[in-house]
């Protein structure tokens, strides 16, 4: 092998591909990333076995090759080039990769690309696309709500329903529901679910970001792994096996109260009260009035704060407190100017909503609001 690239390509194409080099592992080959020529392209893959993420860099390709070599050391390295021509020359019989840009000169020892676990290709044929800005916000607004107790596999993922022209994303973690829909770009022939595991959908998160073209989705048969096919990226993960929860069981049917409010004042104001709700196990209490809210906190150690609203109060008046390091995510997690709030009582869950989007509702569990 005998290639040259930009340095600041090849920078970040190990940036993305290297989010699945895992950080402990007792098999030395999944510490090291593949290179590996492809159609006149650099192709770059790392894997955890959970993850697979693979990312293709423009190069000049004078002799076909492929090897592995430490992800950390190489990635660290390549980082640390001047953004100049970036020289790969493959030794074969001694399996080094000599690297030279400008002054610099490296060389890394690898393990054979024979050694390397084979990373499923897309199934173009049984394809269907999202437009990736979609995807993204969709990921943005439900990915956080999933559990990270791993005594619960199926809830650190994320359920996906594929149905018509519509994908359905949902994740929940026991305190709290999170349900975005997505416009598909054509329609599935046959509905079917699967279960993502969060951090997958969290890499994808970043990939996706600013990107504006499709996102291609495929599935293997039988639906055990999923793939997200991009420009230059593709992302591979194994799914969850299990029975997600009904979620829809969960969603309050109607409401006593429903609270119109901005979203970034009540943002700020949660923030605030999470200063003093830190030693109060994040507890804040909303009080929601004729035409205003209230969102405070009270701690014995460190005092108390809060912050009045105007709001616009359909219904009866009523306190109920909350976890506010969940208010928190959700509201940072929305894009739009304003935010309704639905309660019925002090002791049943709250249904937060992106008012002029219906295509997101969130579900937060209410807390025990002490009385000193």
């Amino acid at each position: 092998m005998k290639l040259s690239c930009l340095q600041e390509n090849l920078a970040r194409g190990l940036g993305i591909a290297g989010r699945a080099v895992p950080s402990r592992t007792t098999m030395p080959i999944l510490g090291n990333v593949l290179l590996a020529t492809d159609h006149g392209q650099l192709r770059l893959a790392a894997t955890n076995m959970e993850l697979s993420i693979v990312h293709r860099v423009g190069a000049r390709v004078e002799t076909e090759g492929e090897i592995t070599v430490p992800a950390r050391n190489f990635i660290d390295l390549v980082n640390s080039l001047p953004p100049d021509q970036v020289n790969l020359t493959l030794d074969g019989a001694k399996m080094t990769l000599k690297l030279v840009c400008g002054s610099v000169n490296a060389s890394f020892r690898g393990i054979s690309a024979d050694e390397f676990p084979l990373v499923p290709e897309p199934d173009d044929e049984q394809a269907f696309s999202v437009e990736a800005g979609e995807l993204n916000t969709g990921l943005t607004q439900v990915t956080f709500a999933a559990s990270s107790d791993e005594s619960h596999p199926v809830l650190t993922g994320v359920l996906a329903e594929f149905e018509g022209d519509k994908l359905t994303l949902a994740a929940a973690d026991g305190f709290r529901l999170s349900l975005r829909h997505i416009p598909l770009v054509e329609p599935v022939d046959t509905p079917f679910n699967v279960i993502i595991p969060a951090r997958a959908l969290s890499e994808l998160m970043r990939i996706t970001h600013g990107l504006e073209e499709h996102v291609q989705i495929s599935t293997t048969r039988p639906h055990n792994q999923i793939l997200f096919e991009m420009p230059d990226t593709v992302l591979n993960s194994q799914l969850i096996d299990g029975s997600f929860p009904d979620v829809r069981r969960i969603i309050p049917p109607s409401h006593k109260t429903r609270v119109v409010i901005g979203r970034e004042e009540i943002l700020q104001a949660c923030k605030r009260a999470a200063i003093f709700a830190r030693d109060v196990a994040n507890i804040v209490s909303i009080k929601v009035d004729d035409g205003e809210l209230i969102v405070a906190a009270d701690s014995a150690e460190s005092g108390q704060g809060s912050t009045r609203l105007v709001a616009s109060v359909e219904g009866d008046g009523l306190e109920i407190a909350f976890n506010v390091r969940f208010l928190v995510d959700v509201f940072s997690a929305l894009d739009t100017p304003q935010v309704a709030l639905e309660l019925n009582s002090a002791t049943n869950p709250g249904v937060i909503r992106a008012v002029g989007d219906d295509a997101f509702i969130h579900v937060v569990m209410p807390m025990h609001l002490g009385r000193r």
